[in-house]
């Protein structure tokens, strides 16, 4: 069963033409599919499309959100109706083609857990281009996940990927970072990307900001979320040190006969030593809280099992 999930917004003239190439690019691969269209809070004739769609084809699921809350929600709404064991994300704007999917689901069954698509020759602005190579350059650097084009809207995920994620916010744009952090073997493989015909582009500088921001989040949470003390311990460490370093240096300064208490380096000292210690007392404080959490929820380990082989147990041989 392959599920394809589709975040809609205000693209009323593509969502049927959308499900006519998912019809010609799916059925020949003789398995059941469905589409999953989430209508993020649409203001143009999305939702009546979609309606009307729905009435055509009984493989349609349409969910709609009370507003627009963003592609991440719209996937997340999508991810929890979706009952298939392999679950495709496409964009509704037509420029990704669907032809692609069989190629994803191909890779998916070497072996990977998420397969994301690559936009090799991609067909917007060069404004966009631009801040999207920087962004999966330095996403791809600081994650250890290099892939060339992280936020493509054309991806293959087992279903196991997507219902032990949540995002919010930015957090659509590192799924592959998300599902990496977790143990999950990711692809990446070339995708024709076509020109926008219907609709309007909705990225903007605000949005970039936003995905920095949640950027730093997803870092964060993937390398410190279960030993928070190596970073805020680390950064108290290192201040308390420095100021230890200063206060020993103007120590050895009174010794020598100068006066130190209008010297603003006293007050730094003291500053940076006070700061190291609620640094390293807010790292004890977060093991205390992710201690608590990983013992309610119970054993961690089985959330991170990818196959067991269970021993066998053999019959006698009859000679």
């Amino acid at each position: 069963m392959i599920s394809v999930v589709v975040p809609v917004h205000d693209e009323d003239r593509s969502v049927e033409l959308l499900y006519d190439e998912l019809s010609s690019a799916l059925e020949p691969l003789g398995r059941s599919w469905e589409a999953v269209y989430v209508d993020d809070g649409s203001t143009d004739g999305s939702f009546a499309a979609l309606t009307r769609l729905h009435s055509r084809a009984a493989n349609v699921r349409v969910v709609r959100l009370r507003r627009n809350f963003g592609k991440a929600a719209a996937l997340a709404a999508g991810f929890r109706h979706a009952s298939g064991d392999v679950v495709v994300t496409i964009d509704a704007d037509l420029q990704d083609d669907p032809a692609e999917i069989p190629r994803l689901l191909a890779k998916l069954d070497e072996g990977f857990d998420l397969v994301s698509g690559w936009k090799t020759q991609r067909r917007d602005p060069w404004s966009r281009r631009l801040v999207s190579k920087l962004f999966n350059a330095v996403a791809g650097r600081a994650s250890g996940l290099r892939l060339h084009d992280m936020n493509c809207g054309l991806k293959a995920y087992r279903a196991q990927v997507v219902h032990s994620l949540r995002i919010y916010g930015e957090l659509h744009r590192f799924l592959p970072v998300l599902a990496h952090d977790r143990g999950f073997r990711v692809a990446e493989l070339p995708v024709n990307h076509r020109p926008r015909e219907h609709g309007r582009s909705r990225y903007g500088a605000e949005r970039y900001a936003r995905g920095f921001l949640d950027f730093l989040t997803v870092s964060f949470m993937g390398r410190y979320r279960h030993r928070p003390l190596h970073l805020f311990g680390g950064l108290g460490l290192v201040f308390a040190l420095i100021g230890s370093a200063v206060l020993v240096y103007l120590t050895v300064v009174k010794i020598s006969g100068s006066a130190i208490g209008h010297r603003p380096l006293l007050t730094l000292g003291v500053l940076l030593v006070v700061v190291g210690f609620q640094f390293f007392s807010l790292g004890l404080l977060s093991e205390l809280i992710t201690s608590h959490h990983e013992e309610r929820a119970g054993s961690a380990d089985e959330l991170h099992i990818d196959e067991i082989l269970e021993t066998g147990r053999r019959e006698p041989v009859a000679h």
